[in-house]
């Protein structure tokens, strides 16, 4: 029992250091004006936000054409921003944020902001389902499922598209982040799961959604008693 407790810690071991020798670490900017997008995007892997600014940290952000009162405060910075970005984008390949979904308040009076957004690409299986069809999650023999993200709704105008009316494909603003994928698969070998909105709700009725899940497969960790 020992012998496997420690092939086991090796292989989780290995797992990692294959996993962070691929992981990249961005980093997006976008000037606040109400109407800008940031669009958080991986080429390769998932999106990871480890950090999120709305505010000002420095003078020189965002700063062309400003008056220098604009950019005097540097320690501005909105509360639960990392939040927001995190249960939007946290497991997708590409996450598009307006800056009013952070534009909730005014950190700083008189002070031009921005957002900013580091994240990673980090390691992951992603899979879609169309509404009405079902997510199919494998690990391989002796693996777990460890769900990384789940939304259910739309964010472009072409996944799950074909032979839609326009009418169902232009709502790209509806995403539902939700627990219930990780609630049903975490901890099994496989699972099945219905994009539907009775499992997941409606987050934007007449739109045709679809469900997006993010996921690794680890070896679980054997303890001995």
């Amino acid at each position: 029992m020992l012998f496997f407790r420690l092939c086991t810690t090796l292989l989780l071991a290995a797992a990692y250091l294959l996993t962070s020798s691929v992981v990249s670490t961005e980093r997006a900017v976008t000037c606040d004006d109400r109407f800008n997008v940031q669009r958080l995007s991986c080429d390769y892997g998932v999106i990871s936000v480890q950090s999120a600014l709305y505010g000002r940290a420095d003078r020189e952000t965002c700063s062309e054409g400003r008056p220098q009162q604009q950019l005097e405060n540097t320690e501005c910075s909105q509360r639960g921003t990392v939040d927001v970005l995190k249960m939007r984008c946290d497991g997708m390949k590409v996450c598009e944020i307006n800056t009013n979904l952070v534009h909730t308040s005014d950190p700083c009076f008189g002070t031009y902001k921005y957002l900013e957004t580091n994240y990673t690409c980090f390691p992951a299986i992603h899979t879609v389902a169309c509404e009405q069809s079902l997510a199919q999650l494998y690990c391989d023999a002796g693996q777990v499922i460890l769900v990384y993200g789940a939304h259910y709704g739309r964010l472009d105008r072409t996944t799950c598209s074909y032979k839609r009316p326009d009418s169902q494909t232009e709502n790209v603003y509806c995403s539902n982040p939700s627990p219930k994928v990780a609630q049903s698969c975490n901890g099994k070998n496989s699972c099945t799961v219905t994009a539907s909105n009775s499992v997941f709700g409606d987050p934007c009725v007449g739109t045709y959604k679809y469900l997006e899940v993010s996921f690794v497969c680890e070896y679980p960790v054997i303890t001995t008693l």
